[in-house]
């Protein structure tokens, strides 16, 4: 495995550590990093991939685009959107384990394509941040022990780097590859959207939610 990526699993533990040192003060700044890394993928995925992925429309992209759309709906309905921000109270005894498998399994879908696309990378580890916070933050909230905890947290941090290594090894074939890079765009095509598009409450926070978006958009075009 590439050393690189490793990077968006380190980067979930230093959400960890960003989520537990500022506890429970980190929210706010939550919002904002999400609006940056929502608008620095969504124009990875325009700048860069979308114009690759459509240079061979002989496996019907926008067909498989639209599938990944529809595939991290129905990851949502578990999730319950953690994947573009939200948190959820709880004081449950038991481990969210059906968030958790829901995570996991997008967190897998979007590691596949990241060894062959490293602006998608840089952009997958930024988006790594705030979702490694409000993974924690959901963790920690939960009655459970803390061994329990650190392992949903490896397993969900470990998962990107395994799609790689599947895809890599078992689904290495052309006509595979283009699929599944056409799925992940759909996949985080809905998730950095529903970031954007999101309702924030206040004129001030909205102003600074606008500045983060461009400060997203600007770094992806000069990447």
């Amino acid at each position: 495995m590439e050393l690189e990526l490793l990077l968006p699993f380190i980067a979930v533990y230093f959400g960890t550590a960003v989520a537990l040192y500022f506890r429970p003060r980190v929210h706010f700044g939550m919002k904002l990093i999400l609006a940056f890394s929502g608008s620095f993928l969504l124009s990875i995925l325009v700048l860069d991939m979308l114009p690759n992925i459509f240079e061979d429309n002989t496996f019907d992209p926008g067909i498989w685009i639209l599938t990944g759309i529809v595939f991290q709906i129905i990851l949502e309905f578990f999730s319950k959107g953690v994947e573009h921000g939200h948190t959820h109270h709880s004081t449950k005894n038991k481990l969210p384990l059906i968030l958790v498998v829901s995570l996991s399994i997008h967190a897998f879908v979007e590691g596949m394509p990241l060894s062959n696309q490293p602006e998608l990378l840089v952009g997958i580890i930024v988006h790594k941040i705030p979702i490694g916070m409000v993974i924690t933050l959901l963790l920690w909230e939960t009655k459970t022990p803390k061994a329990q905890k650190l392992g949903a947290l490896f397993i969900f941090a470990l998962m990107t780097p395994l799609g790689n290594i599947v895809r890599n090894t078992a689904l290495n074939f052309e006509s595979i590859t283009i699929i599944i890079d056409a799925i992940v765009v759909g996949v985080l095509l809905h998730v950095s959207t529903t970031i954007l598009f999101e309702s924030s409450k206040g004129h001030i926070f909205n102003l600074q939610k606008f500045v983060a978006i461009l400060a997203g958009i600007f770094f992806a075009a000069i990447l």
